[in-house]
């Protein structure tokens, strides 16, 4: 370092030294000493100014300031971000739904337990009984914002069943479904067995053999009108059937209409629902099956029927029943009548009947019936068990009547006067008891050749529902 710098005071002397050769011709000696002292003195500033500068471009860099703390960077976008997108939510049971399609787990569980009176009857059929009455598993949701799907399997009267198993389509204000479905046949048998007011539905439903069938229907509601129509084959047990020589299975080719118009408007607080429905049907049966319509006393743990009108041949079937109901505050009343024409290979046509009028009230305040699509619906304690209630309690009264009765056919009539009891502590679970007593005439006979008589029924459900 030291010799940089002498290096270059020596060339600033070499670049001075001619002038001031110049100079000194003109100087005095003491005059010259001066001058070159004062040169000197010079040089020696300039130097130290030198090296101080080199000094401090020596000295080491100051350390940098730390960073400011930044956000972390924002996650590389992964297939994973799709399982952040899944909801859970909770309504009785868990319900998923991701990128536009969802699906509910549903299910069912009844048991019942019952008691039939036994009028001097011939065999042990009568009686106290019990049986788990459905328990049923599946589950329902959506495709997309227009598809939808429901598949329910249900385990009853020892066999596996499919029940409402179906896809759906929105389309032009249409609901348009098809697949295994209940045709549109009356408001009792449409209405849910976890939401009826009874263990059982009206006696015509079952004698008339209401049930779940292959077809493609379509609803439409506008204002307080809904249309119900649909095209149905068979039921699915009837066209899986692999019988040979008779009509089951491949040869099974029978064909439904049927339709159903429900006006159902809202005056005031209190709900309204007027129907109408018409169902026919070409079984296109071989002239030799028959077909029963019959009924049990009332409750399902017996398989024996007191009232029956069979067998017979029957080509074609024509149906048609009104509805009215009422929703007022905690009461509710309803309305039913159904008619049956069968139409009887080279036999005169057989005609039957069957209704009820029901009366219900809710015992408990705030407690109402709920309705929706046409239909009876889920009805929710306003006071739940253990959230400051005990739940709901509802009490009906139905009067429920069947004549199996035709000309030259005796199959009996029936009256029924039916009492029942829920008592519903949380949403999804429910306790019923009902009480009936039926009067037959002209029903099977007793052990003494009597064919009207009375007969007591008693029946006990837990229902659990989601």
């Amino acid at each position: 370092m030291r010799l940089m710098i002498g290096s270059a005071a020596s060339l600033a002397c070499l670049f001075a030294m001619p002038a001031a050769a110049a100079a000194q011709a003109a100087m005095t000696p003491a005059e010259e000493a001066a001058a070159l002292r004062s040169e000197v003195e010079a040089l020696k500033a300039r130097l130290e100014a030198m090296e101080a500068r080199l000094e401090a471009l020596s000295a080491p860099a100051p350390s940098p300031a730390a960073p400011t703390p930044s956000a972390p960077p924002a996650p590389v976008q992964t297939a994973a971000k799709a399982e952040d997108d899944l909801k859970i939510t909770w309504k009785g049971s868990p319900r998923f739904s991701q990128d536009g399609m969802t699906f509910k787990a549903k299910g069912r569980l009844q048991f019942d337990a019952g008691w039939v009176g036994r009028p001097d009857w011939p065999d042990q059929s009568l009686g106290y009984a019990n049986e788990a009455r459905r328990i049923r598993l599946g589950g329902e949701g959506s495709l997309s914002k227009d598809f939808g799907y429901k598949l329910e399997l249900e385990f009853s009267d020892n066999g596996v069943d499919l029940v409402d198993t179906f896809v759906t389509w929105n389309v032009a204000g249409w609901l348009l479904t098809l697949g295994n479905q209940n045709p549109f046949q009356s408001l009792d048998e449409l209405t849910g067995d976890t939401t009826g007011s009874f263990m059982e539905r009206a006696a015509f439903t079952d004698a008339f053999a209401f049930e779940r069938r292959l077809g493609l229907s379509g609803q439409r509601r506008s204002g307080d009108w809904l249309l119900q129509a649909g095209v149905f084959s068979d039921d699915i047990d009837s066209l899986s059937s692999d019988g040979e020589d008779s009509p089951a299975g491949d040869e099974n080719d029978s064909i439904g209409l049927d339709g159903r118009v429900v006006y159902s408007p809202r005056v005031g607080d209190s709900q309204i629902h007027l129907a109408a429905s018409a169902h026919w049907r070409d079984r296109r049966r071989l002239d030799s099956e028959t077909v029963r319509y019959r009924q049990r006393p009332y409750l399902h743990v017996t398989d024996t029927r007191l009232i029956s009108a069979g067998p017979l041949r029957v080509d074609e079937e024509f149906t048609h029943g009104v509805e009215a109901a009422l929703i007022t505050g905690p009461w509710h009343a309803v309305a039913e009548g159904h008619w049956l024409n069968a139409d009887r290979f080279d036999d005169p046509d057989a005609r039957f009947f069957g209704g009820y009028l029901e009366i219900g009230r809710f015992l408990t305040p705030g407690d109402t019936r709920a309705y929706k699509n046409g239909i009876f619906d889920r009805s929710t304690p306003v006071r739940p068990w253990g959230e400051g209630g005990w739940g709901s309690l509802q009490a009906s009264l139905r009067y429920d009547y069947l004549d199996l009765d035709s000309g030259a056919i005796r199959g009996g009539r029936q009256h029924a006067g039916l009492a029942a009891l829920i008592w519903t502590p949380v949403d999804n679970l429910r306790f019923n008891l009902n009480y009936g007593l039926i009067h037959y005439e002209g029903a099977s006979p007793l052990l003494d050749g009597r064919r009207d008589y009375n007969v007591h029924v008693g029946g006990a459900r837990v229902e659990l529902d989601f």
